[in-house]
């Protein structure tokens, strides 16, 4: 522990600070990106919060994970979904990814806001009968490549180093089927093992669909929780599903020189890129059934998402959960999702709303609850250039590139990627608020598929990570504290999917849970905790004076 948060008395980077100085004035990069800020027809990302989500959902990521496996403490898992609310029932075609699109994990180990190691996947449909069949099978399937399985997508799979070098790791890989049920499915856990697939040199991948991991009372948005707090405690996600591309590999193949003792911390995000223009299904240019030449995402100088000679765009990107949902404006929210993580600083109406957001000022208005005081250098810790000591406010050696011995100091910058310290090592019994919770292996240090992110930034926003102090008018959060169904135990963990209509899903869900309290008191000099037992369970809210009651379903503690 005390090799994690060694004291640096190295002073910030020049290069940082004149970064982060520089977004007052646009440079013309800065007058490039802006150009296309205006919403078009080449972008969406997450759970629908960009304007353009709803017209292509096959390229929209709702989240990425990154974590040390629990099982396999010598790897990284590194899961991204995609397709946000998969009701069960949504037949006849239900929810193959894309055959015309390619869906990226990007990690950068050197913090320059530019991959250092780009996992692709491309997908090819395979129909049996399309003339005289509607049915997505044709009776009880048992395999992945059963004969009644009359629709199954394959997978090629590559992996691309900085340079642009790309190598083909598996080919025709079979993806996991949508659940249709038990009828026709009758033993769907065999099937996703059957969709697990080796890599050479270690490690394994998978690509299929999984219960939605993600928990939150979406309510949020009508005015945070109705205005008085009484619109919280249901899981919004509860009993959707999600398609699922996840992979795990030896922590030295991300490490920057592929040494995890000097460079243990990595950035990591995801991407979808789409041919041409155009992301809605009949707009888009590729085959309907050859899937699309992997790796043709860069423009030939490592910038993904530009198009270039191969005509490739990037059209939807995630990092850390909610920053385009809650932080960026309406008006910028596709052009964020368009861009690369080293263009970010770059761009001074997002920059300026992770200094001085939005949501505190919401908070302040309904509840009375003070706004933290602005510039929000903690924020920009979180958010664009990870926790240590001479990054900002947050006093923590934790998860900014800056710890890596080999990285180039002068050529870090700030990006918003979700950051990874892997030298941390998996905890026996983990905090559903992370750091906040005082464990380091959770969130904002990578993400873990339990990890309750709604809580989290919501206190992160109204200063909880710079003061060291939970905010106790917020205290019980959204009161949605762990996944519909929970994760397992091994890879690829998430949790398997549903096949309840959503409708239904309240009164058949077969899995009870518990949620982490707060607990702890420091970590470094930086993130102490408050017990919750000194907030008094429920919170009473500072000038609304109403108490939030979580809602307990049976079996909850």
């Amino acid at each position: 522990m005390q090799s994690l948060l060694r004291s640096r008395k190295r002073p910030a980077t020049r290069r940082t600070e004149r970064a982060l100085a520089a977004v007052g004035t646009l440079s013309l990069v800065t007058a490039a990106a802006l150009t296309g800020l205006a919403p078009g027809t080449s972008s969406a990302s997450s759970h629908r919060e960009a304007p353009m989500t709803s017209g292509d959902p096959k390229a929209d990521n709702t989240d990425v994970y990154a974590f040390t496996s629990p099982d396999k403490p010598d790897t990284v898992t590194l899961v991204a979904n995609w397709i946000p609310f998969e009701e069960p029932n949504g037949g006849p075609t239900f929810y193959p990814f894309a055959n015309d699109a390619q869906y990226h994990i990007r990690i950068d180990s050197d913090g320059n806001g530019k991959p250092d190691t780009t996992y692709t996947w491309t997908f090819t449909d395979h129909v049996r009968d399309a003339a005289d069949q509607f049915l997505y099978n044709t009776g009880v399937v048992r395999s992945v490549d059963d004969e009644t399985l009359n629709f199954r997508q394959t997978y090629k799979l590559t992996s691309t180093d900085s340079s642009g070098n790309t190598k083909t790791l598996v080919e025709d890989a079979p993806a996991a089927p949508s659940n249709v049920g038990k009828a026709s499915m009758p033993d769907y856990a065999a099937l996703r093992d059957e969709a697990v697939t080796q890599l050479p040199g270690g490690g394994v991948t998978f690509a299929g669909q999984a219960s939605d991991s993600f928990f939150l009372d979406l309510r949020i948005f009508d005015l945070l929780y109705g205005g008085n707090l009484k619109e919280t405690g249901h899981n919004t996600l509860a009993g959707y599903n999600v398609n699922t591309l996840a992979i795990q590999v030896p922590k030295k193949d991300l490490a920057l020189k592929g040494d995890v003792r000097r460079n243990p911390v990595i950035g990591v995000w995801s991407t979808t890129d789409r041919k041409g223009a155009e992301v809605t299904g009949a707009g888009s240019k590729g085959s309907e059934n050859t899937a699309p030449r992997a790796g043709g995402s860069r423009d030939g100088k490592g910038v993904p998402g530009k198009g270039g000679e191969s005509g490739w765009r990037q059209v939807s990107r995630l990092g850390h959960p909610l920053v385009n949902e809650v932080v960026v404006p309406l008006k910028y929210k596709d052009a964020f999702n368009g861009l690369s993580p080293d263009k970010d600083n770059t761009v001074t109406p997002v920059v300026d709303k992770v200094k001085d957001p939005i949501v505190p000022k919401l908070i302040e208005n309904i509840y009375g609850v003070p706004a933290p005081a602005t510039p929000r250098n903690d924020l920009v810790e979180i958010f664009l250039t990870g926790i240590c000591k001479s990054c900002g406010p947050i006093k923590a050696d934790l998860n900014s590139q800056q710890l890596n011995a080999d990285a180039d100091k002068s050529a870090i910058l700030p990006a918003e990627e979700l950051r990874l310290n892997m030298s941390v090592p998996p905890t026996a019994h983990p905090n559903r608020l992370g750091v906040l919770g005082k464990d380091l292996q959770g969130f904002p240090n990578g993400r873990r598929l339990n990890d309750d992110v709604v809580d989290i930034e919501l206190q992160a926003l109204e200063g909880a990570a710079q003061s060291g102090k939970i905010v106790p008018a917020l205290a019980a959060g959204d009161a949605v504290d762990e996944p519909y169904r929970q994760p397992g135990d091994s890879f690829p963990y998430v949790a398997l999917p549903n096949t309840a209509a959503v409708n239904q899903a309240e009164n058949l869900h077969p899995e009870g849970g518990v949620g982490a309290g707060l607990g702890g008191t420091a970590l470094g000099g930086g993130f102490p905790v408050v017990p919750v037992t000194a907030l008094g369970g429920g919170a009473l809210l500072a000038c609304a004076g109403v108490l939030a009651l979580r809602r307990r379903r049976a079996g909850r503690v």
